[in-house]
């Protein structure tokens, strides 16, 4: 049977790229892999954070709009990211870390996980995980992170879904996906791709109230791991079989996605895991240019006259 293999990448949005490469490149640690554009808008960035070579299950990605409002929170959405630390000894050192940078935060739990709870400059809900020692597929620590390697973030863990209809959500992730369920009270569930893996979970708590309506900070989709070109087609099918529209399929070059959107109008991307990031560039010359794919090469440089200034990508 085809299996999801985890989380691929999760996309937001920010206001300013160069704000949020200054929290997620020079504060959290993480490197700055690609700078790219929307392919549906390619006037705008689209930032993308992970690893050394920006290996699949670790990647936070970007769309920069600069004309954004407030996010007005609510249901049906995607509303935390967790971020995995090797154990509680970390703490520590992040909370330094934090208040050093004057960035608020609380420590409890997350998915029943030990966690410091903060914000980034666009609202966007972060959480430091205690992890049991697993850390993201293939995961390459960066060398020139400002962060020593016991302190890195190794990978993404648990994403939250606030939803209206936890039961709706159980359908997707188990019925279709094959998720394991680790809890679930009624009011909140803990779910796997990978029984064991913390790299693949997703977090789902019910909740009254109005959608929420998304701007700065607010999260597009969430995209989860398929193996190949195949393994992407036998989802399709799948998909459609379970009563969901396929809204779209594209070759991205880096690699190949499906998106449809489940009962609870959350949007879930499926992206395979190859070429990568590296098809292109060598990884100590990931995210130094702007990285088009071929099909917009010959837009270069009407692209680059209509993109906002971008630090180390285009200057004032």
């Amino acid at each position: 049977m085809t299996q999801i293999l985890g989380h691929h990448h999760i996309s937001m949005r920010t206001k300013s790229g160069d704000d949020n490469t200054r929290f997620y490149r020079d504060i959290l640690g993480l490197k700055r892999v690609k700078v790219s554009v929307n392919q549906n808008d390619p006037y705008q960035y689209h930032l993308f954070y992970g690893d050394n070579t920006g290996s699949p299950g670790f990647d936070l990605t970007f769309f920069e709009n600069q004309r954004l409002g407030n996010t007005k929170r609510g249901t049906n959405a995607i509303t935390t990211v967790g971020l995995l630390l090797d154990s509680e000894d970390s703490f520590p050192y992040w909370q330094k870390r934090l208040t050093d940078y004057k960035i608020k935060y609380e420590v409890g739990t997350y998915a029943k996980y030990p966690a410091i709870l903060f914000q980034d400059n666009d609202t966007v809900q972060l959480a430091l995980i205690a992890s049991n020692g697993t850390h993201a597929p293939f995961f390459e620590p960066w060398p020139d992170s400002p962060i020593p390697l016991n302190q890195q973030i190794k990978g993404m863990g648990p994403v939250e879904f606030v939803v209206r209809d936890l039961a709706e959500s159980k359908k997707t992730l188990v019925d279709l996906f094959n998720y394991h369920e680790v809890y679930n009270n009624g009011k909140e569930a803990l779910y796997q791709a990978v029984e064991g893996d913390q790299t693949g979970e997703i977090l789902v708590t019910e909740k009254e109230g109005p959608k929420e309506r998304p701007g700065r900070g607010s999260t597009h989709h969430l995209a989860i791991r398929v193996a190949d070109h195949e393994a992407l087609n036998e989802w399709h099918e799948k998909i459609t079989q379970h009563g969901y529209e396929v809204v779209a399929r594209h070759d991205r070059y880096y690699f190949e996605s499906l998106y449809f959107r489940d009962h609870n109008d959350i949007m879930f991307e499926l992206a395979t895991d190859g070429p990568g990031f590296t098809v292109d560039q060598k990884p100590e010359e990931l995210g130094t240019i702007l990285d088009l794919p071929p099909f917009l090469e010959p837009q270069r440089d009407e692209i680059m006259g209509k993109l906002n200034p971008l630090k180390g990508i285009k200057e004032d």
